[in-house]
């Protein structure tokens, strides 16, 4: 009697549900990212940048 190996498949089916895995988890990751109402809020940002004027202190051995 001859006896076939037919174990050869074995290993695809692994390799599917690994790329199974990814696509579920790139399909959530794309939920989130994507169905969150479209555009962004706009925020009013009012930063002041005005500094008081400073004064630099005199210099000694400059003055007559």
């Amino acid at each position: 009697m001859v006896e076939t190996n037919n174990s050869r498949g074995g290993g695809n089916v692994g390799l599917a549900f690994i790329v199974g895995g990814i696509v579920v988890v790139l399909a959530i990751v794309a939920y989130f990212v994507f169905a969150r109402g479209g555009t962004p809020e706009t925020k009013d940002v009012n930063v002041d940048v005005n500094l008081p004027e400073v004064s630099a202190p005199a210099v000694p051995g400059t003055g007559g």
